[in-house]
């Protein structure tokens, strides 16, 4: 049976220094930040009255793991315990067993058979999250996966979360870019890495209105630009970036 597609809901940032990195997000793309209770330094990220994800330290675990900076995306399953289940099964690794948020939902962390880190969570209320316009600024709009093997990848996760394909763009010697759909429009793409690359990785891309102006604030707040500007179809355009922990991250913004 195919599964219902799963999309992505959340995304967050573990890092070095919390309060270093509420200051330059907050510089780079104005989200409002407000701290999730008194007792816990969760700091949740939104665009407007949208929700965008969070962020904290990196936890115990994560460090003795040798967990760097970086940004997590969550994709949204029916039942935690049972997509831990076959993720494991398929492949894959549990990095830390299904788990309860308070009031917030539960979520395990794992990768695919490839090494790619990710986690999955249901939210604990059925309410509907409110949503923005797609391409609204402060929102992530694009997910993007760098494997070891971009094609069986996909095999992966179309089978796991009921992706399908949305086009396939030949990079020639990069190999195929393969745009994937959560049951609508296209919501990231998939690649074999380039060789240079250590590890498998997802990479979470930013809407802004400005790519230039963008760039400019993450330079001021001392912040590195890795790639780009760079036009893509759409037509777009994208910038890969460091923050000053060290955390990649990416922004897409319309042709200038």
């Amino acid at each position: 049976m195919t599964p219902q597609p799963a999309p992505f809901v959340w995304h967050d940032l573990i890092t070095t220094d919390p309060a270093a990195a509420r200051q330059f997000y907050r510089a780079v793309f104005g989200w409002n930040m407000q701290s999730f209770s008194p007792d816990n330094d969760y700091t949740v990220l939104s665009a407007g009255k949208v929700g965008v994800g969070g962020i904290m330290a990196i936890p115990p675990d994560a460090l003795e793991r040798g967990a760097p900076p970086c940004w997590q995306g969550y994709i949204a399953v029916d039942n935690v315990d049972v997509y831990a289940g076959r993720i494991g099964a398929s492949g894959g690794n549990i990095l830390r067993a299904p788990a309860d948020i308070p009031e917030v939902g539960r979520f395990a962390l794992v990768t695919d058979p490839q090494g790619a880190v990710f986690i999955i969570f249901k939210a604990a209320s059925s309410e509907p999250i409110p949503t923005a316009v797609p391409g609204a600024p402060g929102l992530v709009g694009w997910n993007e996966l760098h494997a070891v093997d971009g094609l069986k990848a996909f095999d992966w996760y179309s089978a796991l979360f009921g992706w399908t394909i949305s086009q396939d763009m030949d990079m020639g010697p990069l190999g195929i870019y393969r745009l994937f759909a959560a049951g609508g429009e296209p919501i990231g793409g998939m690649m074999t890495k380039l060789p240079d690359m250590p590890y498998p990785f997802w990479a979470y891309y930013i809407n802004v209105e400005s790519l230039d102006a963008a760039i400019e604030r993450t330079l001021q707040a001392g912040g590195k630009l890795m790639h780009g500007p760079q036009e893509v179809p759409g037509p777009m355009y994208i910038a890969n970036c460091q923050d000053p922990q060290g955390a990649w991250f990416s922004m897409v913004a319309p042709r200038r």
